[in-house]
């Protein structure tokens, strides 16, 4: 049995000659967050799109808890445990907070969705928005219940794909915080691809470097931010 939560193995998505990801390997152990920063265009996010079945794999394997789901769609891979959010928010605006969050949970198979919903919703502080119609909320509390959505069922991992993107510097690192004592009180893995560096290196345990399709750097942040092909090729002077 594997130790990972999450195992990706030569992972490459090619479209004729352009390789959008090439030889990508990278693993996920519980409570684990793993930070993916590069350029535009480097494929961070065409990698989440593979890990959660959303491309076809040109080579490589995706496991979940040591079970391969390479062939498998992203509906029965987040039935198993794999969730995401999008750069855009998937809420739906004219429903409840609690509405939308339940039919999420009843979606999933959850036997009770309102218990599974209340107790995301008290996670993500937005027990008191529950009435609220979701296009009434502030913009960072919108990410929130963008999270909440993706966290019905209980996954194991959870791909994030640029969840600060718009946010304050408060609401981002209020978000922040949230992502990291989920890690702990729901043993869930995080796999983050996030602009923000203060937040990447300020929550990852592990940070990964992208560049044209390639991991170039790997490791925690203090050693990855210290790396000299990183800092030419990303980083800069922010550094």
């Amino acid at each position: 049995m594997s130790n990972y939560v999450l195992q990706a193995e030569d992972v490459a998505i090619h479209y004729g000659g352009v390789k959008a990801v090439d030889g990508v390997s990278l693993t996920l152990t519980q409570g684990q967050i793993r930070g993916l920063i590069g350029p535009n265009g480097a494929g961070k996010s065409t990698v989440i799109d593979a890990i959660t079945g959303r491309r076809r794999l040109t080579r490589g394997k995706v496991s979940l808890g040591g079970q391969d789901v390479s062939e498998l769609g992203p509906t029965e891979r987040r039935l198993r445990g794999l969730s995401r959010s999008f750069q855009r928010t998937s809420i739906f605006g004219q429903m409840k907070v609690r509405q939308q969050v339940e039919l999420a949970s009843h979606k999933m198979g959850v036997a009770d969705s309102e218990a599974d919903a209340d107790a995301v919703l008290q996670e993500l502080e937005l027990m008191h928005l529950a009435d609220a119609t979701a296009e009434d909320l502030g913009y960072g509390e919108q990410r929130r219940l963008d999270l909440a959505l993706a966290l019905v069922g209980q996954p194991s991992v959870l791909l994030l794909d640029e969840p600060m993107a718009g946010l304050s510097v408060k609401e981002s690192h209020d978000l922040a915080r949230h992502l990291k004592a989920l890690t702990s009180r729901r043993k869930v893995s995080v796999l983050l691809v996030e602009h923000d560096m203060d937040v990447v290196f300020g929550i990852s345990d592990v940070v990964t470097v992208f560049e044209l399709g390639r991991v170039i750097a790997s490791g925690e942040p203090a050693v990855v931010r210290a790396d000299p092909r990183v800092r030419e090729a990303y980083l800069g002077s922010a550094a």
